[in-house]
């Protein structure tokens, strides 16, 4: 049986905006469509999901139209929320401007989600057992309340769960005091190319794979997401980083797109796949999602399976059971 998948992070909602381009300081812009979903590791815990994985919502959700929609959002994809709702405010919710060229820029805003306490972390921590896979977001560590709470919590699992660690684009912000810890206890850091830069100072994505290995304890993993080229890996055994081809496909939403890499990452990762099967299979996951608009739109394992087939990948389609 898979390892269950617990995000100890956030889940928001997402208002995303469709614009031909990002406008100047002081300008405007007219948005193309827009769209109020989930998002935040709800686009992880998805990708993993559809790929045959529990899944465990470990994060704090609120009472108001935001925390409905995430609610509705995860019990529509069977992922089990954790903790029960706070009454004291709702849910935080980022925009999502998505250029012409299908990058996404953020501006994110926090509600009870940002506001865990001790108990809620002891609550998380009662329940994850031998075998479980912990994602982990620079979005909760960056946090003021969060990020030290969430820092203990990784670092006192035991070495028999998985910890993974996604840094996400405020990385430079996290406190020294509180990403320590994590990196010290992560077994999987996977990271896209500019949150890896700000991590190592290297701009070469298999550079700085391997510098940011050295940075983990030993017998830990990085993947360094290198979009269409696919992705870096900088092996656990401490072999030279290896090009994990990726799936050009044309982009038109990239929004979700390294959360649903990192699910599908986690979710083969659980089931016993080498890490570099995995990843390869990531990158096939994430090709998929790129192609098609909205933040959630990772593939079911039929989907990836038809996906690979029809990419020429048979490596892929026969690791997913095709």
């Amino acid at each position: 049986m898979s390892g269950r998948l617990f995000l100890a992070g956030n889940v928001i909602a997402d208002l995303v905006i469709e614009v031909p381009a990002l406008p100047e300081r002081g300008g405007d812009v007219i948005g193309t469509r827009t769209e109020v979903t989930a998002g935040g590791g709800f686009n992880t815990l998805v990708a993993a999901g559809r790929l045959g994985a529990p899944t465990v919502f470990a994060g704090l959700h609120g009472t108001g139209p935001h925390g409905d929609l995430v609610r509705a959002a995860l019990a529509s994809e069977g992922v089990r929320v954790l903790l029960p709702p706070r009454t004291d405010g709702d849910t935080g919710f980022t925009v999502a401007l998505v250029d012409a060229g299908g990058e996404r820029t953020f501006v994110t805003s926090f509600g009870v989600d940002a506001e865990m306490t001790a108990a809620d972390m002891a609550a998380v921590s009662a329940q994850v057992e031998a075998g479980d896979l912990v994602q982990v977001s620079g979005y909760g560590l960056v946090m003021p309340v969060n990020g030290p709470l969430l820092s203990s919590f990784a670092a006192g699992l035991p070495a028999d769960v998985t910890v993974c660690l996604d840094p996400a684009p405020l990385v430079a912000d996290i406190p020294a005091e509180v990403l320590g810890p994590v990196l010290a206890r992560t077994d999987w850091l996977s990271a896209n190319g500019r949150e890896a830069r700000l991590m190592s100072g290297l701009d070469a994505p298999g550079a700085a794979a391997a510098a940011l290995r050295e940075r983990l304890a030993p017998g830990a993993g990085v993947l360094v997401r290198a979009d269409k080229d696919g992705c870096w890996l900088a092996p656990p055994d401490g072999s030279s980083p290896v090009h994990v081809p990726g799936f050009p496909v044309q982009a038109v939403d990239s929004n979700g797109a390294g959360d649903a890499h990192v699910g599908a990452f986690l979710a083969l990762l659980g089931e016993g796949a080498a890490p570099a099967d995995a990843a390869r299979a990531a990158n096939a996951a994430a090709a998929y999602a790129v192609a098609r608009r909205g933040p959630a739109t990772a593939p079911t394992r039929t989907e990836l399976t038809a996906f690979a087939r029809s990419a020429g990948a048979d490596d892929v389609a026969a690791l997913l059971g095709g």
